[in-house]
């Protein structure tokens, strides 16, 4: 992944809250997303900039880009980000370069004009950044999954296939909703293990899941495949992603299909998406295989540099109840994670999902499953914090929690780190749990 100028940690924007220390989104950043500042407007593509929102269609049509990066701000003036994610890798970057420069230094002569598309974060509406035509989730965290087996197989915690093989299932599209968006406790059926028959009623053990979520770009035609080497090419960008389920519902009727109501009722993503290319200076090496394990089948092993297949972002979940937020109280963080916590790469992930000739489509939605580690604080759901709801997590306001109670709200929040560089945000994908209807 190079790095080029827009990465250059010197480069300050002319807009004063880009330059803020700790700010999600500086020069460095410039994530897409799709908005509108009133109920009245039209939604539309955006890039975030300090505490302001580029229309990208205005400053398109006031002549303030121009060449392929003129088309690529054409393609995300409508009201999904679709249209931009399939231009494919060369017009995201001639895009990123000219908000580099048109919001950097070398824009200053021009900071009147671009101010008149500029619009006030706050008080804008966020919708999703894409029709998801597709939505897949991974299980890539071995620590999660060992953790979850071990409840269910004491003894034989992975599944044979665990380590040979990226293990995901298909989620349901429809019902992924960008952050600030409530959601109601599901129901469904549910085995009391008390009873020899089940019940039909609202779900007792809802959790949240910390996940980081991937668009896809061009993609893949029917019948064709990925290749590993360049499924990068086919990532447009990353965002938070919670994959709430409802661990009750999930336990009755996931055998021998896998998933299904326990998480179909709501996938909260963050609404911005952070570019590919702007995370390439927090790539890493991702997480050490154990001794003894095998390697990947060889259309799942990169020639390209393996200390560059993982992602070094900071994931933490905040925890908000009904009670704190009356209260003033602040969210309390109950779990703190890192990307780089996989056992498989996006790019592998990527490369399994089309092996068969599945055609991967622009705006395809992926997760990376529950991005737990190997320490006690960075588990990324109740499931494992509270061991099946066997031992609560306690809050400093004197509540607990083994599960997700009606009024709770649940923000993730994410970041990348590297010294020399400039941190970026990801930002936020927080959601209200509402009683069941």
């Amino acid at each position: 992944m190079a790095l080029d100028e827009t990465h250059d940690p010197t480069r300050r924007s002319w807009l004063d809250s880009a330059n803020r220390a700790g700010a999600d989104f500086p020069l460095q950043n410039l994530p897409f997303g799709i908005f509108r500042s009133g109920a009245a407007e039209p939604w539309r593509g955006g890039v975030a900039i300090g505490d302001r929102i580029l229309d990208l269609g205005a400053a398109r049509r006031a002549g303030l880009f121009t060449g392929d990066a003129a088309d690529a701000a054409e393609a995300a003036a409508g009201p999904t980000l679709n249209p931009l994610m399939a231009l494919g890798k060369p017009a995201w970057l001639a895009l990123r370069r000219a908000l580099s420069r048109l919001l950097g230094p070398e824009g200053a002569s021009q900071r009147s004009a671009v101010e008149l598309h500029l619009r006030p974060m706050q008080g804008a509406a966020l919708a999703l950044p894409a029709a998801i035509g597709d939505y897949t989730d991974f299980y890539a965290s071995i620590h999660h999954a060992t953790n979850s087996g071990r409840m269910l197989r004491p003894d034989n915690p992975l599944l044979p296939n665990y380590k040979w093989i990226p293990v995901a299932y298909h989620g349901r599209a429809s019902s992924v909703v960008p952050s600030g968006a409530a959601f109601r406790r599901p129901k469904g059926q549910i085995k009391p293990r008390d009873s020899e028959t089940p019940i039909y009623a609202a779900s007792r053990a809802l959790d949240f899941e910390l996940e980081l979520g991937f668009f896809i770009g061009p993609g893949n035609a029917l019948g064709e495949s990925i290749a590993v080497d360049t499924a990068e090419d086919s990532i447009f960008g990353f965002c938070l992603l919670n994959d709430w389920s409802a661990r009750d519902i999930q336990g009755w009727e996931y055998q021998p299909l896998g998933p299904f109501l326990g998480k179909s009722f709501a996938t909260t993503i963050s609404p911005w998406v952070v570019t590919a290319a702007a995370l390439a200076p927090f790539r890493c090496a991702p997480e050490t295989r154990p001794a003894g394990d095998p390697a990947p089948l060889p259309y799942l092993t990169a020639k390209s540099d393996p200390a560059e297949a993982g992602l070094d972002i900071a994931i933490e979940a905040l925890l908000a109840t009904a009670r704190m937020r009356e209260s003033g109280a602040p969210p309390q963080r109950i779990a703190l994670c890192n990307a780089r916590n996989t056992y498989w790469s996006v790019a592998q992930m990527v490369t399994h999902h089309a092996s068969n000739g599945c055609n991967l489509r622009p705006g395809d939605l992926m997760g990376t499953g529950t991005l737990s580690g190997p320490e006690e604080g960075s588990l990324g759901s109740l499931l494992e914090l509270t061991r099946r709801g066997s031992t609560p997590v306690k809050l400093a306001n004197g509540e607990e929690r083994r599960w997700l109670e009606d009024g709770d709200e649940l923000i993730l929040k994410g970041r990348a780190e590297r010294a020399g560089h400039v941190g970026i945000g990801l930002g936020e994908a927080r959601a209200v749990v509402l009683p069941a209807a």
